[in-house]
């Protein structure tokens, strides 16, 4: 479980910490018009009644969402800015005749061999069609398990959410284990629900089922095949755990002999999947059961031509991106169009750069590294991440509701934090993906099948903490709880989360109130349950947990009644940790200021305190504007509250941000002292 900052399409991050007075006076002039975006604010709306409109009002209104993109705001742009970053080095390394088996021979290839789309029209499905070819020959439900299991080493497998991974509960070994899968759009309640929007959604889904097998010359039964595919899928989802229900880290760990999961699951013969996943183990780690259970079933009451159709359309729409345009249009007006609201495809280079990324990310990793993180960025980061986890373990003193003894536990377990900063300390080898020019699709599964290797190897093992669960170019970052680590990828320590050049009001607001973010999810409602060396045990008092629980509880309650569009409410069970974390990270990253010169003074900086400017950087870090499909899906299924809210939320529970901008009483987002939201 990774609790990452930001799941759409990009995420935040960066910035240095003490800067000498000298550098800093002479960069005020540039940090009026280069660090803060003063246009874009709405001054006709008062910081007490919305205070992310107050911020970003007329950005907000004048903004228009690219076509090729499901939103558009500062995430978006770092994303797109280090895409083309990215390209620059793929691109030259395309160009450099490389020697083969070099990292830019490597990249290079690969991204020239997704670019070649005469090649990829002229093979069309012909690269997959031994796999269909294999589906094809299932006879029986023993045959149709066989065929799952086995395809995994291939890159091909289906049906089985298994992977290598800590055991929550004893994080220094791999274990083996197993998760719901099964399911096509988004969640369960997307085939469960009744209203009008959830009822038109499948019946898209249907047509693009048809299409897809229409794509590949059966027309006639492609429609059959659509029913067929969605009424399994719909049995399937009854059996799934609702987003709400997977963020509890208890319920979800349920680990057990090899032996009873077959006896929960008698029709999955679970030593042969075993051997054909190359998984030598006696125990497992089952996270969700009752899919496996469900799974079980199924597989002996549906006929077995209904699987063999859900096996095509499933290994077709994985694929479908490295086919033909017929068949990209085709997943692109369904996905990305229908379910996002995107109204133009993404630019082919683009969809390369991030396949690429995807599939050889250290090696392309530390082409990034090399032109574009430099070390100083290291250093700085590492400073403030120090200085906001000095704070953090102020704070924990000082809080009034929790006893000596979890005290020290939560101390213990804040120092003993993992710092990753940049990239790896030690790089990933790729030695046995085979990449070539005009082979895109076998390039795609020659590095499925070292991906699943790499995975394999690790199982029983000691876990290897130095490994990043995310690349280096990544515009994200993440805490991990069984690593007890937070990490930040050197695609996100840049502007505008973060310059050198920039006053400390707008780099703390900014970067600072991340890294806060990602260190309080140590302590959220689910990282509060791991341990200081990673393991899922409790180590609180009942009497501190349940005081966590209480106020929790509040947070919970308070994010309810956020509602956008048409009146569709934010979850706040389902947003609760990423809630907390807001609100932690902001007290954390404002206490930090206050201990710089900046931050002690009150000196105005193109008409704003320091306390305003360092409140401003941080609603404007997360001006984003959403198409109303994708933020439908996002309310159903992000852990993230929408941006309104990340601001909004952790400001009015805040003393410091009523006296910055002098709130009234009367303001329309007023919160009385006494009901002000508050853990850390």
């Amino acid at each position: 479980m990774k609790i990452k900052l930001f799941l759409p399409a990009a995420s935040v991050l960066l910035f240095a910490a003490c800067q000498n007075k000298s550098h800093q006076d002479a960069d005020v002039a540039n940090a009026r018009t280069q660090f803060f975006d003063k246009a874009g604010m709405d001054t006709t709306v008062k910081p007490g009644d919305n205070f992310f409109l107050y911020a970003n009002g007329k950005w907000m209104k004048n903004t228009e969402i690219p076509k090729t993109e499901t939103g558009w705001g500062s995430f978006y742009t770092l994303y797109n800015d280090n895409l083309k970053n990215l390209n620059s080095i793929l691109e030259n390394a395309s160009k450099a005749n490389a020697s083969k088996g070099s990292t830019e021979q490597k990249v290079g290839d690969f991204y020239t061999s997704g670019m070649d789309t005469l090649t990829i029209e002229k093979l069309g499905i012909e690269p997959i069609k031994p796999l269909l070819s294999k589906i094809e020959g299932i006879k029986n439900d023993k045959d149709l398990i066989s065929f799952v299991a086995d395809g995994y080493k291939n890159g091909e497998g289906d049906l089985l959410g298994f992977g290598v991974e800590p055991d929550d509960k004893l994080s220094t070994k791999n274990a083996l284990s197993f998760s719901q899968a099964g399911l096509t759009l988004p969640d369960r309640s997307y085939y469960l629900e009744q209203d009008d929007k959830a009822k038109k959604i499948r019946t898209e889904y249907l047509k693009y089922i048809t299409k897809i097998f229409s794509l590949t010359g059966d027309s006639a039964n492609a429609a059959k095949y659509a029913d067929n595919i969605l009424k399994l899928e719909t049995a399937i989802a009854q059996s799934h755990s609702t987003p709400v229900q997977l963020r509890d880290p208890q319920k979800n760990y349920n680990k057990m002999t090899v032996a009873d999961f077959q006896k929960q699951t008698p029709n999955i013969e679970w030593k042969s999947v075993l051997n054909k996943l190359g998984a030598s183990t006696d125990t497992v780690i089952v996270r969700q059961p009752k899919y496996y259970q469900t799974l079980s079933a199924l597989v002996k009451s549906q006929p077995i031509e209904i699987w063999k159709e859900k096996l095509k359309f499933d290994a077709l729409n994985r694929s479908a991106n490295a086919f033909t345009k017929k068949f990209r249009d085709a997943k692109f007006d369904f996905f990305s169009k229908t379910l996002y609201g995107q109204q133009a495809p993404t630019e082919r280079w683009k969809a390369i750069v991030n396949a690429t990324d995807r599939n050889l990310g250290e090696l392309l990793g530390q082409l990034y590294a090399e032109k574009y993180f430099k070390p100083e960025a290291k250093e700085r980061m590492l400073t403030l991440v120090n200085n906001l986890q000095k704070v953090y373990a102020e704070r924990i003193q000082k809080v009034d509701w929790m006893t000596p003894e979890t005290k020290k536990k939560a101390l213990e377990k804040l120092n003993a934090f993992i710092k990753k900063i940049g990239y790896p300390d030690k790089w990933k080898k790729y030695d046995d993906v085979e990449v070539s020019k005009n082979t895109y699709y076998a390039n795609l599964q020659s590095a499925s099948k070292h991906a699943y290797k790499e995975m394999m190897d690790k199982l029983g093992k000691n876990v290897d903490k130095t490994e990043w669960g995310m690349t280096p170019p990544t515009v994200n970052a993440y805490y991990n709880p069984s690593f007890n680590e937070i990490v930040f990828p050197a695609g996100i320590l840049q502007f505008p989360f973060f310059d050198f050049a920039a006053d400390d009001a707008i780099n703390y607001g900014a970067i600072g109130a991340v890294i806060g973010h990602e260190m309080t999810h140590g302590f959220d409602d689910q990282g509060r349950q791991y341990d200081a060396v990673g393991n899922l045990k409790e180590w609180w008092t009942k009497a501190d947990a349940d005081k966590f629980k209480a106020k929790a509880g509040k947070v919970e309650t308070f994010y309810n009644n956020f509602s956008l569009l048409d009146n569709q409410h934010v979850n706040g069970s389902l947003t609760l940790g990423e809630n907390l974390a807001d609100i932690g990270g902001l007290n954390i990253a404002y206490d930090a200021f206050k201990l710089t010169e900046q931050g002690k003074g009150d000196k105005k900086v193109d008409g704003f305190t320091p306390d305003q400017r360092f409140f401003l950087s941080f609603a404007q870090v997360w001006r984003i504007k959403d198409r109303d499909e994708s933020m439908r899906v996002r309310l159903k299924t992000d852990p993230h509250s929408p941006e309104m809210f990340r601001v909004n939320g952790p400001v009015y529970n805040m003393e410091a941000f009523y006296k910055a901008f002098n709130i009234p009483t009367t303001a329309k987002m007023y919160v009385a002292p006494a009901n002000r939201l508050g853990v850390w």
